[in-house]
């Protein structure tokens, strides 16, 4: 593939739910410019663009895959992402570098929630897009209906439909395009070939209709167009055209095209629109480009797929990466065409391009050279909200657990990783449940290790509700130097600190020298409450009295001593659950308000308020962490995906006594496995 100057360079973000047909789109871009020559299908496991085992095996695109296409004189980088809610960081890092986002739509069920989410992603960052409708061959398919959607839901965005689909359902079989007054009659047998005829007659009405509506909307795009479209001129073609593209730069309208991939019915006119009215990329002045994917490829290492957004990048050349402070050498950069590579000498501004083994290189960092250093925008990922504990099937593999973990979360930035030191578990947290187990199927495809993950342990405390006096005495005689130590240690509660020693001995009852062996003793103890086994915290111990042995006497005895008091006080001391609090923010959509509410109260949670924010409303709540485990899908499934949450470490809080019992005999069961 030749290299292109950057005015015949689009790239282009296929978004949409899952199922609507992005994979099968670019299947027919890549047919219909002669890459390839048959269509694959998902569910025989053929695309170009789906190809790792996972995405075969599930029918889901889980990666964004990059598909390279020529058209009439110009490349359009097709970036296929996923439609499914666990793989968003894939859309977000493709959005980032797109200059358009081509929103698909299932001609039945119209517009479903990720379809929802990546518009406003892209409202937020002001990113131009178009709709297409697909599956217009379907039972049920109406274009029409499907505009008039688009209309309620986004009443301030200007949807221009710029064709009208010929035949309904079986029957669809072309398209008529607006701009150009033509009809395109496509074959239905998926060659994709057509012949173009004049409009019939009775489409005529609805042509002039919507002609006047997009003339309406463009002309506000250029000043020059405006005045001669007020002044009751009628615009040509070429004006037309001319501002549709200032009007899609400028964020003005959102233009809507149809068709169906799997008959390859609209397809090339999908293609020519790309090519003539889609923004070619703006080039900066300074050499620099973003790295917005990574893969960790267990043969050819690490691929660090970038976007040039100024000068050209030469192969076997130095690039100092910004957000690390480091120089690298760029070795032999490569186009990928979903999986096949083909080797090139330079990267020009505008194009995207993948290299190979760069070291310290992670996704958003910024390649520029160290004369003119230039930091990129960032890629905002969003945070993942389910956490699973994570260990090797065979005990001796947890260190290659954690270095092909750590390898996983390279290629993926929606993965974090840590160490919960109480309950000793490792913690994977991911976006749900099916990014979990893909990164499962993952770990053991690329890297042999079998994992098995389960719900997190909670990490429990203990305390005490009531104040004792306690004694504790460690004396062993044996041959020669005995073992003698004795305390008296008072409990009490205290509140909100963790832990509190202090010493009230008169008359020398216990030496000087032998008091921090007590409380290092006490400390020991605490690791282990007496209902379950939990660290014991809010606690206050004094060393009150004792008694010692001026030969037999020693630290370790002290501390053995210390040991035995505390552990008889705590059991004496009315011991109670504590459990960990988070504070909850959770936004969405106003109409799943009441349901969320309820279902916090549910989890014992303490609603606070709520806020709104746009169409959005923010509800405030303080509940358990147990309670917590699942809500990643718990809301999921309440809010349809729509909505989402953060949450935070508040603080330790007594079990309610009428649960209390419950779960410590749980606990018990639990502890003792």
């Amino acid at each position: 593939m030749k290299n292109y100057d950057t005015k015949n360079l689009r790239n282009i973000c296929l978004v949409g739910h899952g199922g609507v047909g992005k994979t099968s789109l670019s299947e027919a871009f890549l047919f219909n410019s002669g890459v390839i020559n048959r269509i694959g299908k998902i569910t025989e496991g053929n695309t170009v663009s789906d190809f790792l085992p996972e995405e075969i095996k599930h029918k889901v695109s889980i990666s964004t895959s990059l598909i390279p296409v020529e058209w009439q004189g110009v490349k359009v980088n097709v970036l296929d992402t996923p439609g499914y809610s666990d793989f968003i960081g894939e859309v977000i890092s493709a959005l980032r570098i797109a200059e358009c986002g081509i929103i698909v739509l299932n001609g039945v069920s119209g517009l479903e929630v990720q379809a929802e989410i990546t518009m406003e992603l892209m409202e937020e960052k002001k990113l131009p897009r178009v709709v297409f409708i697909n599956k217009l061959d379907r039972e049920n398919a109406n274009f029409n209906k499907i505009i008039e959607q688009l209309k309620d839901v986004y009443p301030d965005a200007r949807f221009a439909p710029l064709q009208i689909p010929v035949g309904l359902e079986a029957d669809f079989h072309g398209v008529i395009d607006i701009l150009e007054n033509k009809m395109y009659a496509y074959e239905t047998n998926g060659s994709g070939k057509y012949v173009i005829q004049e409009v019939p007659e009775d489409y005529q009405d609805e042509l002039n209709l919507l002609q006047e509506q997009l003339t309406e909307a463009v002309a506000e795009a250029d000043d020059e167009i405006l005045t001669k479209y007020l002044d009751g001129e009628s615009l040509t073609c070429h004006d037309l055209q001319t501002t549709l593209r200032l009007a899609l730069k400028q964020n003005l309208l959102v233009p809507v095209l149809c068709g169906s991939a799997y008959k390859n019915i609209g397809i090339n006119n999908l293609l020519n629109f790309i090519v003539d009215i889609v923004p070619s990329p703006e080039v900066l002045p300074q050499k620099s480009a973003l790295v917005f994917k990574t893969l960790a490829d267990p043969y050819v290492g690490k691929m660090s797929f970038f976007r040039v957004y100024g000068g050209t990048f030469f192969s076997e050349t130095m690039v100092y990466n910004v957000n690390r402070d480091v120089e690298e050498k760029i070795g032999q950069p490569f186009y990928l065409k979903g999986k096949t590579q083909e080797p090139i000498t330079s990267v020009p501004a505008g194009d995207i391009a993948v290299a190979a083994k760069l070291q310290s290189v992670k996704t958003g960092d910024t390649l520029c050279t160290k004369e003119h250093p230039l930091q990129l925008e960032d890629i905002d990922f969003p945070i993942p909200t389910l956490s699973m504990a994570i260990e090797p099937k065979s005990k001796g593999d947890e260190d290659k657990l954690g270095n092909s973990l750590a390898r996983l979360a390279e290629e993926d930035p929606t993965i974090k990783l840590s160490k919960n030191i109480e309950t000793k578990e490792l913690l994977l947290m991911g976006l749900g449940e099916m990014h979990l187990d893909i990164i499962q199927e993952k770990l053991a495809r690329k890297f042999g290790v079998a994992v098995a993950i389960k719900v997190p342990r909670v990490p429990y405390r203990e305390t005490i509700r009531k104040a004792v006096k306690v004694e504790g005495k460690h004396k062993k005689q044996t041959g020669g130097h005995g073992q003698y130590g004795h305390v008296w240690i008072n409990l009490e509660p205290l509140d909100g600190k963790d832990f509190e020693f202090s010493e009230e001995i008169f008359g020398g009852s216990v030496p000087k020298q032998y008091i921090p062996a007590v409380e290092k003793g006490i400390r020991e103890a605490m690791a282990e409450g007496a209902m379950v086994g939990y660290p014991v915290t809010d606690i206050k111990v004094t060393l009150c009295d004792g008694s010692y042995h001026s030969v037999d006497s020693s630290e370790m005895a002290f501390k053995l001593a210390a040991m035995i008091a505390f552990r008889k006080g705590v059991e004496l001391a009315k011991p109670t659950l504590l459990e960990p609090v988070v504070e909850v923010e959770v936004k969405v959509p106003e109409i799943f308000m009441g349901d969320v509410i309820g279902d916090l109260n549910t989890k014992r949670g303490k609603v606070l308020g709520m806020e709104a924010i746009g169409k959005y409303q923010v509800i405030k709540a303080h509940v358990p962490q147990a309670e917590m485990m699942r809500y990643a899908i718990d809301l999921r499934a309440l809010t349809q995906g729509r909505g989402s949450f953060t949450l935070k470490f508040l603080q330790y809080e007594e079990v309610p006594d009428r649960i209390s019992g419950t779960i410590v005999n749980q606990l018990k069961v639990a502890h003792n496995h």
